[in-house]
């Protein structure tokens, strides 16, 4: 049975997008299939982000009914399917959000997660994400502002009936990790899924325009977004551990190859 998840956050900057591609990617490499969607229509960077910012259709013309939904699925990293949004003000003109609700129900007949990439803060386009997601996952950084934005994005997907699964703390710091979930939980009123620490990796990987969980695969918010995905897909602690060694024999026996060469 399919799963919608909607990424919201409250504010730009957050890190929303690095974490639904790597997130989306997690769940791909854990073996289900997974499409990731940029519904950020006005402010779409998922493309840009892992190396499909040239593609000819996009959801843009999809929603300006120009193309079909199918036209505009892409193969990313890992075997996530991508549905970016497009960058020019001309055809974030033409596009209209009203569609958006026909194009979700075409791709959960395709997947096993499908995970949205919301706009940020409170608009009539990111409401649409919020309503019809069977869950919705905050992404906040740990700092006030960013805190009260996320409490005001939850109270919209409450109030238009949306469920908010809980929170990812994003960009945290080494200093009392658990005193930063408690007053989270208490302040937002939800639990704290997942925290991804401060880690240079993602920069870098960014740099490549890769998913971190590729590029820097055993790096600390790799680690961390991982276990995010297996808890999110229900995968036993044994079986992570077996693809995670499958995964170290398959890198170990590629080197060999190319020592030998």
């Amino acid at each position: 049975m399919v799963r919608v998840i909607t990424i919201a956050s409250g504010k730009g900057g957050t890190g929303k997008t690095t974490v639904t591609v790597n997130l989306g990617t997690s769940l791909a490499q854990f073996g289900k299939n997974t499409y990731i969607m940029d519904a950020d229509i006005g402010m779409a960077n998922m493309g840009l982000a892992i190396g499909l910012e040239d593609v000819p259709v996009t959801l843009h013309e999809v929603l300006a009914g120009k193309a079909n939904i199918h036209d505009a699925i892409y193969e990313g990293p890992g075997g996530v399917k991508v549905v970016p949004s497009g960058i020019s003000l001309q055809g974030f003109q033409q596009a209209n959000p009203e569609r958006l609700k026909d194009v979700l129900k075409d791709l959960v007949e395709l997947c096993d997660f499908l995970i949205v990439d919301a706009p940020a803060g409170i608009s009539r386009d990111g409401v649409i994400p919020l309503a019809v997601a069977d869950d919705v996952i905050l992404v906040v950084n740990p700092e006030l502002s960013s805190i009260v934005d996320g409490l005001k994005t939850k109270i919209l997907a409450e109030v238009v009936g949306g469920h908010v699964l809980g929170v990812i703390i994003n960009r945290a710091g080494v200093e009392k990790p658990e005193f930063v979930k408690q007053k989270m939980e208490k302040v937002l009123g939800v639990k704290v899924i997942g925290t991804i620490p401060e880690d240079p990796n993602i920069r870098r990987a960014t740099s490549f325009k890769v998913p971190v969980v590729i590029k820097f695969p055993t790096s600390p918010a790799s680690v961390a977004i991982k276990h995010i995905a297996a808890e999110l897909a229900g995968i036993p602690e044994e079986e992570r551990r077996i693809e995670t060694q499958e995964k170290f024999i398959e890198r170990f026996a590629k080197a060999i190859f190319r020592g030998k060469k």
